[in-house]
């Protein structure tokens, strides 16, 4: 599918999984990094909008392992789970990215190239509903969209999700009733330690890299 879509689709994939997680669905920073998620698998695609915007690694990955590869397969699956299984990353980071990765891997399923599941096997799996860029995209989307808006609106704590959009640092006389004075951001949810998570990930990146004697490799 296309970006946009793929954008659209990671940002209700978030809004359905994020109440049930106990994390806020309309965060800004946890939305950003669902959509983040949402288009990481096409980093294998040079002319995707993130691989013209990381075209190095972009075009190591298409030369590697090609569109609809590793990226697209049950291992990146498998390193979702790891992910957020083993607990290094918080929750509040992993979920996210992980809601979002898959998210795109689903909608790629609906389209007629579909995943290659099983790389390194060349066998494509798809249930075929539309073709990516055709007319028929946007009722897929449309459609997937529906549904999360009508599983999920009642269970988001929309005053809580305004406060976080900073709505609330703009309108708070004409909104009282979402903004009352003095209220927190998110009430009774603290934000992501964004620049310890990423900390946290560069101390296990340089980590591996010492195990396989590749310390001196690592970038500052």
């Amino acid at each position: 599918m296309m970006a946009g879509s793929h954008i659209a689709l990671g940002a209700a994939a978030w809004f359905v999984a994020a109440p049930r997680l106990g994390l806020p669905a309309l965060d800004p920073a946890l939305l950003g990094i669902a959509v983040f998620g949402a288009l990481l698998p096409d980093i294998d695609h040079p002319k995707s909008w993130l691989g013209k915007r990381l075209r190095p690694v972009s075009t190591v990955f298409a030369t590697l392992f090609g569109h609809r590869g590793i990226t697209h397969s049950l291992l990146a699956v498998v390193g979702c789970a790891v992910l957020l299984l083993r607990q290094e990353v918080p929750l509040a980071i992993a979920a996210p990215l992980v809601v979002g990765y898959l998210s795109h891997l689903a909608a790629d399923l609906l389209t007629p190239a579909g995943l290659r599941l099983a790389w390194p096997l060349r066998g494509t799996y798809a249930l075929p509903l539309c073709r990516s860029g055709s007319p028929f995209e946007p009722l897929v989307v449309a459609l997937a969209l529906s549904w999360a808006w009508g599983s999920t609106h009642e269970q988001i704590n929309w005053h809580a999700g305004l406060r976080a959009t900073g709505v609330c640092r703009v309108l708070a006389q004409q909104l009282p009733a979402v903004c009352p004075p003095g209220a927190p951001p998110v009430a009774g949810m603290a934000r992501p330690d964004l620049e310890g998570a990423w900390q946290g990930l560069r101390h296990s990146g340089e980590t591996l890299l010492a195990r396989n004697g590749l310390r001196g490799a690592s970038t500052p």
